[in-house]
């Protein structure tokens, strides 16, 4: 039984390239985030986009010099990506997003007009649209603070294994995360969820934000 339903956090998911995974947990999504971009790469209409290899940007996209784009990769229209922003490990980014400068993006998907201002990192995560990440804040995707780095998800207060070492959060749609602040690995944050700056969110501890 699903025990994250997705669309509770991101409204236009049914109506997005990636509803065919609507029924997969938000960590097995980003788990294979490399073969689903590739997927979505292979079966898009890709006609007003620019291709390389595994990189397609639209042609309303920019793309300061500087940048680093690694596929695969699709980046979509009308997005910004800044001087120094660095997207990779299988990135699926909707219309009308921002990457500032010293923002890295990995294994992730992004819904339309989400913003990461600069000097964010936010990894193997799928951020809702309309999301604002305030300069330095991050989402952390790996546990190394302990032997056993497997990623746990709080549901209904009672902690869950996800079988990944590596998963950072599902922020839902219209979430504000304040400037230096840090998302510990396994967040679930409601739509509309506002972190306050410079406070660390981490929710294998009880009673913790938005557990």
């Amino acid at each position: 039984m699903l025990a994250v339903h997705l669309s509770t956090y991101v409204e236009s998911l049914a109506s997005s390239p990636l509803a065919p995974w609507a029924a997969s947990e938000p960590w097995s999504i980003t788990a294979q985030s490399e073969r689903i971009v590739r997927r979505l790469l292979g079966t898009a209409s890709l006609s007003a986009y620019h291709v390389s290899g595994e990189v397609a940007v639209h042609h309303s996209a920019v793309v300061e010099a500087g940048a680093v784009l690694k596929g695969p990769l699709v980046l979509g229209p009308n997005c910004f990506v800044a001087t120094g922003a660095y997207l990779r490990g299988g990135c699926w980014v909707e219309e009308r997003c921002t990457f500032g400068p010293g923002v890295e993006l990995k294994s992730s998907f992004v819904f339309a007009g989400t913003k990461l201002a600069h000097l964010n990192f936010v990894g193997d995560s799928i951020l809702g649209a309309d999301v604002n990440l305030e300069a330095g804040s991050i989402i952390c995707n790996y546990r190394n603070e302990r032997a056993d780095p497997e990623i746990l998800v709080r549901i209904e207060g009672a902690l869950r294994k996800t079988g990944c070492r590596k998963f950072g959060a599902v922020v839902g749609d219209h979430a504000r995360i304040g400037a230096n602040a840090v998302v510990a690995p396994g967040a679930l944050l409601a739509a509309g969820s506002v972190v306050p700056r410079a406070s660390l969110i981490d929710q294998e501890m009880p009673g913790e934000f938005g557990a």
